[in-house]
């Protein structure tokens, strides 16, 4: 594995635990499609009323003063081949849960010195 793949297995690390840190569990984790791409994060989470969602994780990461912050990643071509990815996981896993899909943003910066800071934004596309 090179650096990058290394650095991004990382931030994915650090997501997952952020995202059960907060009660979600994770169902898979760089699950693939075909040709059509491969989902960081499968997790599943509940609302207040107890419904389950899908939530389809995606998972940039990057060292402090990169050009992009991790946040901007999402381009709306990158927001629909999620959505593709999400219909697949469902044709292959028994349809959508009763409180729907929701597509989220992990952004984990990785300063040169301390913890990296890790944000999660819900529901980006």
């Amino acid at each position: 594995m090179n650096a990058t793949g290394a650095l991004g297995r990382y931030g994915e690390s650090l997501a997952a635990r952020r995202l059960a840190a907060v009660g979600m569990i994770v169902l898979a984790r760089n699950w693939r499609c075909g040709r059509t791409g491969e989902i960081d994060i499968v997790a599943r989470d509940s609302d207040a009323q107890g419904r389950e969602a899908l939530v389809v994780c995606e998972v940039k990461t990057r060292r402090a003063g990169s050009f992009e912050h991790p946040m901007a990643a999402v381009t709306p071509e990158k927001a629909d081949r999620l959505r593709r990815l999400a219909a697949c996981w469902l044709d292959r896993h028994g349809g959508p849960p009763p409180g729907g899909v929701r597509i989220d943003l992990i952004g984990v910066v990785l300063p040169r010195r301390g913890a990296p800071e890790v944000e999660h934004a819900r529901g980006v596309a």
